[in-house]
């Protein structure tokens, strides 16, 4: 399927060109699948995360599976200021960054516009985020906070579809009510938005509130738009991401909570936690990387060891170099081969042999399991 042209009775005002005017005026930028295809037919893909899908972070993931990464969401005005130390600290990326989108939030269509032409040549497309639901975003006035004002979504994707020299994608979140939320993406789709991605929970679906991601409301957007759609929401294993395209009939997964504790998510692989640092504490050698930035993914990564080692957290809370956080990860790798050692076998972890559930999901409780069951009959023979 390819988009189709708004009828000129139904062309909002906004829309000052034609489907097949822009065509003219950008004929070698791509649509739709054609992107998609550039792209390499991305399946697995890390969402935009502020502070946290930096290009080290870009960099460990592509190590493991990604095949497209979005960047941390950046505020459109700040980036397109003039003085670029707000962009300069925010936008990294290298030969080995590709491909990847850009994502910016904004309600400004000129000030959007201002942004995405700084990275043409940098990136294969930008994205308009449409879902952020955190106080910030009401305070500004952006991400899902806009989800009522449908002529100003269209107006900010239809600006850069009109106007920039690569793609525009967009992010949003579901409705409620499933027909409202099918409208929407056919809206946003309809202003010129070449992917769509769907994060299926409500807007008031965060934090201790978050819950489960409605994959049905996915595929019904799926189901209704010409573009490829890439699913958000309830990744939390390898397994459940084919279990979600199934279900959905997306072109993609995007993971971002998930990717943060295991950025080895898409290749399939479950590894410890410490060899997951070094090798991201060594990109960001070779990567300046923001302290700030560094610390918060080391939280992630070890989030079940530094409670129980509470020293080592204090370490790495009090790290501000990279020397001092390279001390932290070498300290807590031995503390954690040390204490594996001093498992007995049946409770060892064994990244090369973890068990499957009868769910299918591999769970080292089922090894676990597997291993008292089989000493069980033993001791019975």
């Amino acid at each position: 399927m390819t988009q189709t042209e708004t009828p000129a009775a139904e062309r909002p005002a906004h829309f000052t060109l034609t489907e097949d005017e822009i065509k003219a005026k950008f004929p070698s930028r791509l649509r739709g699948y054609d992107l998609y295809r550039s792209m390499g037919s991305p399946r697995h893909i890390v969402a935009p995360m502020v502070d946290q899908s930096e290009l080290a972070w870009r960099m460990l993931s592509r190590n493991y599976g990604a095949d497209l990464c979005y960047t941390p969401m950046f505020h459109a005005k700040m980036f397109a200021d003039p003085n670029p130390k707000y962009r300069n600290e925010q936008w990294q990326t290298n030969d080995t960054d590709r491909p990847v989108i850009v994502q910016f939030c904004a309600n400004d269509p000129d000030a959007l516009l201002a942004a995405a032409k700084l990275v043409v040549g940098q990136a294969d497309a930008v994205d308009l985020n449409l879902g952020c639901p955190q106080h910030i975003a009401k305070r500004g006035h952006y991400g899902s906070f806009l989800m009522e004002e449908w002529e100003l979504v269209s107006r900010l994707i239809r600006k850069l579809h009109e106007n920039l020299e690569i793609p525009v994608t967009a992010k949003i979140r579901v409705f409620s009510d499933i027909e409202k939320t099918v409208a929407y993406a056919k809206m946003v789709e309809a202003a010129g938005a070449q992917i769509i991605t769907v994060h299926g929970r409500l807007r008031e679906q965060k934090g201790h509130k978050t819950g489960l991601a409605d994959w049905a409301k996915i595929r019904a957007v799926k189901e209704a738009v010409s573009v490829p759609v890439f699913a958000n929401g309830n990744i939390l294993y390898f397994e459940d991401i084919q279990r979600c395209m199934d279900e959905t009939g997306v072109e993609g997964v995007m993971s971002a909570e998930t990717n943060l504790y295991n950025p080895a998510l898409f290749s399939g692989k479950v590894l410890p936690t410490w060899q997951m640092a070094e090798e991201y504490m060594q990109i960001c050698d070779r990567v300046p990387t923001k302290n700030a930035f560094v610390r918060a993914h080391l939280f992630k990564l070890f989030r079940y060891s530094l409670p129980i080692h509470t020293d080592l957290r204090k370490q790495l809370t009090e790290a501000r170099t990279m020397e001092e956080t390279w001390k932290f990860v070498n300290d807590i790798k031995e503390r954690l081969i040390a204490e594996a050692e001093a498992q007995d076998e049946s409770e060892r972890f064994d990244p090369e042999n973890v068990a499957v559930d009868e769910f299918g999901y591999r769970n080292n409780e089922a090894k676990r399991q597997k291993v008292a069951a089989a000493v069980a009959v033993a001791a019975a023979e």
